[in-house]
């Protein structure tokens, strides 16, 4: 069972909007990880040994180990984003009377999503014989300049940034996870839901589901980092902007976020 076949067959509304003690709940969640973490097992382990990241092995010692350090890097950046996020929603949700009943359940799925990808991206970096990062400690108010846990127009705001930053990273990684077809295919299911996660988001607030130019949406100065290049209209040397103005243009092609960029986005929220 791969990680989206585990999603559809948990993302049932019912696993948190039925009427349940504490005690009930808290079961229901443990076993839904225990769910997630067999179903990390057989991209994170089974597979993982026969695909090239393996074969490169045979190499120079030298070529061996930048693969293996590319492909791991990216792991581990991709965990500290799905970190962030994991705990952003979990605070959110414990947080009491900060997201409307009518909005729960959306963030109620959203957050178990991300508590599948981080068990998954924890089980691979381990199959491949390096240890996880660990959690940070995460300061959602970037010292001081939001406040997502008592005004939730801030909490979306906040959601809509995670999630589009989540979707260019996983895309500015593509490339150093292309030595281990297995987790290139992981991490573009992964990518497919972060986008879906962020399109919903977008709607919430009453912005398109898609990125217009480099404003990202009725988002606040401080956000401009994770919009930074998504108003280009040059793709391959084709320029969009002339076809179809430069608005629809630069929303027909979703732009990538470098590693040291959503490093740098990342850090604005790590103590």
């Amino acid at each position: 069972m791969n990680i989206l076949k585990l999603l559809d067959k948990l993302s049932d509304d019912q696993f948190f909007s039925t009427e349940a003690t504490r005690l009930q709940t808290i079961t229901k969640i443990s076993s839904f990880g225990k769910k997630a973490a067999v179903a990390a097992v057989p991209l994170g382990l089974g597979t993982l040994l026969s695909t090239p990241a393996k074969a490169a092995e045979t190499e120079t010692s030298g070529s061996s180990s930048f693969l293996k350090s590319t492909l791991t890097d990216a792991l581990q950046l991709a965990l500290v984003l799905e970190y962030l996020e994991n705990e952003y929603y979990a605070i959110g949700l414990s947080t009491a009377g900060l997201i409307p009943n009518s909005d729960r359940t959306v963030f109620m799925q959203i957050a178990k999503h991300e508590s599948a990808h981080v068990t998954f991206l924890k089980s691979t970096l381990t199959s491949l014989g390096v240890t996880p990062g660990a959690k940070p400690t995460f300061d959602f108010t970037a010292n001081g300049s939001f406040t997502p846990f008592t005004n939730y127009n801030q909490f979306l705001v906040l959601a809509q940034a995670f999630e589009d930053t989540g979707v260019r990273a996983y895309k500015g990684q593509a490339g150093n996870v292309m030595s281990n077809k297995t987790v290139l295919q992981a991490a573009l299911q992964i990518h497919s839901v972060e986008a879906r996660h962020a399109s919903q988001v977008r709607r919430m607030r009453a912005n398109k589901g898609w990125i217009e130019l480099a404003n990202g949406g009725n988002m606040p100065a401080a956000t401009n980092a994770v919009y930074n290049g998504e108003d280009n209209t040059n793709q391959a040397g084709y320029n969009t902007a002339a076809a179809f103005g430069a608005a629809a243009g630069s929303a027909s092609f979703d732009e990538i976020l470098t590693g040291s960029d959503a490093q740098t986005i990342a850090s604005l929220f790590i103590v």
